[in-house]
């Protein structure tokens, strides 16, 4: 079996990130392993409180959580950790996994700490920024026709590993934590990111705001601040249509029962926002020009709900920003050209 650095315990802090209390917290800390950098409820990623430059909203106020500052730039890294802690894999056995980029840059910069060989099917339209950080890590990249939120989960990048994973021809070669069907998926945010929401707040919140993408994040969370709180408001960000640029990000509404992401709690869901591609964009820009937060084009998204909501609502609210800017420096360019 392949050494793994990721088994024990369901969080990676317990020995690093307890041992510092008091004046010891102020010491640097050396780690054993980069892994040991993913944040949980120890070491939580930071959140920020936006200023009235970018939410004009004088009863609601906005914190956005930042999860760029994890090791390898995203939410995906919570996810990635909590995949490859439940598979197991021989020493012949080669791990596959389609995504958009996040997760499997994640998933590639774990395996590489594992020595474990990894495959990815990527869609064409993902981000040229992405697809290179993919290559740079020694992943190999299956380049998939297929568009950002194909609509059939047995075509395109998801089709080309379910195929690989389920061919006779490969003799169980390839091993999938397929992290759209993967409760382990929504366990790494019930988990991590949404007990660092409650303690960053006291609980002391009314809305959360998260992409429709695998659906992990919105579930995990939404299910811890729920069981605390029944009465936070759990908000949805969708594009407008399936022929969109947002990386990550995927339409569900209307979709029929089969096409449903299989991983989503619907009940936890109090409300669904469309966004438009512009949109997103735009309030990227604004927020890096008001605030010097640099974030991707779906944080943008959840931004803009967020302050179509504000606009007339009271309250607090925390907006999961999954990434940065510097995935989507050639998508942002398009906008920026048009100025």
């Amino acid at each position: 079996m392949h050494s793994h650095p990721f088994t024990g315990s369901n969080l990676a802090y317990d020995t690093a990130h307890s041992q510092a209390e008091g004046a010891d917290s102020k010491q640097k800390r050396v780690y054993d392993s980069i892994v040991d950098l993913i944040a949980n409820p120890h070491n939580p990623t930071p959140m920020v409180r936006l200023s009235e430059r970018f939410n004009k909203a004088d009863d609601f106020e906005v914190f956005i959580k930042l999860e760029a500052f994890n090791p390898f730039g995203s939410i995906k890294d919570r996810t990635a950790l909590y995949l490859l802690r439940g598979t197991q894999l021989t020493d012949n056995q080669v791990l596959a996994e389609p995504t958009a980029g996040n997760t499997g840059i994640a998933l590639a910069a774990l395996a590489n700490a594992q020595g474990t060989p990894i495959e990815l099917a990527v869609p064409e339209a993902t981000d040229e920024e992405k697809k290179t950080l993919l290559r740079f890590l020694g992943a190999e990249l299956l380049e998939v026709e297929d568009d950002l939120c194909p609509l059939f989960p047995t075509e395109g990048a998801r089709g080309v590993v379910k195929s690989l994973v389920e061919s006779k021809a490969f003799n169980g070669r390839y091993v999938s934590p397929n992290q759209y069907e993967n409760e382990l998926n929504v366990d790494a945010h019930y988990c991590t990111t949404g007990p660092e929401i409650w303690n960053q707040t006291n609980g002391d919140i009314d809305y959360f705001f998260a992409a429709f993408g695998t659906c992990g994040t919105i579930t995990g969370v939404g299910r811890y601040l729920k069981e605390r709180n029944p009465d936070i408001r759990i908000i949805g960000i969708e594009p407008e249509t399936r022929e969109h640029t947002l990386s990550g990000i995927k339409k569900i509404s209307d979709l029929p029962d089969e096409f449903k992401p299989k991983i989503l709690d619907y009940s936890l869901i109090d409300d669904i926002i469309a966004v438009s591609d512009r949109d997103a964009y735009e309030a990227g820009i604004q927020l890096a020009r008001t605030e010097g937060i640099m974030v991707g084009p779906t944080t943008g998204a959840v931004l803009h709900a967020a302050r179509q909501v504000g606009a007339d609502a009271r309250g607090r609210a925390v907006v999961i920003s999954p990434d940065s800017a510097t995935k989507y420096v050639s998508a942002y360019a398009k906008y920026l050209d048009e100025e």
